[in-house]
């Protein structure tokens, strides 16, 4: 199985990711280790992603996502998936084996996070268009993330019924 945990930037999807693959004994992967460095310094910049430039982003991660799928290996994928359109492109190949878990809160409490956020590339300029873009997926299990990393991935097992 591939949990992709989902949502915009500051919403803990790494923190909350590691934590859940450490429980389950999974193997975690973290979805913006595949940018490519163009990608990144766009969003360092400040400069919002569009379609093209996710689109090798999205492929290396369905690469992984099929890899792991053919091997046996379940994983914790954390990505910010914000279109339909890239949902379901990640679970085209394997519709039965990957799930969402859409992690949510205000943007007023993100915005704060971003702010005490340090080393990150993301710019936290960009969170506003992030919320514009999001389509959070209709079959997913739907997290808000307000509470600790702890409760947070205590609710997700308990969504999951792990």
């Amino acid at each position: 199985m591939i949990l992709v945990l989902m949502g915009v930037t500051g919403t803990g999807k790494t923190t909350i990711g590691k934590l859940l693959a450490g429980k389950l004994g999974w193997t975690f992967v973290e979805g913006d280790d595949f940018h490519p460095a163009a990608n990144v310094a766009k969003m360092h910049a400040g400069v919002p992603l569009t379609d093209a430039d996710r689109a090798p982003w999205l492929a290396a991660l369905r690469e992984r996502i099929d890899a792991a799928s053919a091997q046996g290996e379940n994983v914790v994928l954390a990505c910010s998936a914000l279109k339909h359109a890239y949902q379901e492109y990640l679970r085209q190949h394997e519709p039965d084996n990957v799930r969402y878990v859409y992690l949510h809160a205000a943007e007023e409490l993100i915005r704060d996070r971003l702010a005490a956020r340090k080393g990150h590339f993301m710019n936290p300029g960009l969170l506003h268009s992030q919320f514009e873009t999001l389509e959070p997926p209709d079959h997913a299990i739907r997290v808000e993330v307000g509470g600790t990393p702890e409760a947070v991935t205590n609710q997700i097992l308990q969504k999951l019924q792990f």
